[in-house]
C-alpha cells in the first residue's frame, strides 16, 4: 500500500491521481493521522476484497464505474457518486461490478 500522503494545499482530481492495473486492486493514501484515514482505492475487472470487519464507521464513495457492497449480509449497488456508511463491526464487502474506484474515509475518534 503506498502511505505517501497527497501534497497539500494543492488541488488535485481524486479519481485521476489513482490508475487501474490490469488485474489488481490498487490503494493510494490521501491522509493518514491517528485518528483516521482518507484512501482511494481502484479495483480491475473481475477483482475482489475478501470479507473483513473495521472496529470503525467507514463512508465509502464511488468514484468511478459501480460496485456491488455487502453490509451485514445485504447487497447495496453503488454508481458513481454514491456513498455508504459502512457501521463499525459490520461484516461487510466489496465487490467489482466492472472496474470501478472508490474513496474511503475511516474515522478513529469517538470510539473511546
Amino acid at each position: 500500500m503506498d502511505i505517501q500522503e497527497v501534497e497539500k494545499s494543492k488541488a488535485f482530481i481524486s479519481v485521476e491521481i489513482i490508475e487501474y492495473v490490469p488485474n489488481s486492486v490498487v490503494v493510494k493514501t490521501i491522509l493518514k493521522k491517528n485518528t483516521g484515514n482518507i484512501s482511494l482505492m481502484s479495483v480491475d475487472s473481475g477483482e475482489g476484497l475478501t470479507e473483513k470487519t473495521s472496529p470503525f464507521d467507514t463512508f465509502a464513495q464511488v468514484i468511478d464505474g459501480q460496485a456491488e457492497l455487502v453490509i451485514n449480509g445485504k447487497s447495496n449497488i453503488l454508481k458513481t457518486g454514491q456513498s455508504i456508511v459502512i457501521p463499525a463491526h459490520a461484516p461487510n464487502l466489496i465487490k467489482p461490478n466492472g472496474r470501478f474506484k472508490m474513496i474511503l474515509t475511516i474515522i478513529k475518534s469517538g470510539y473511546e
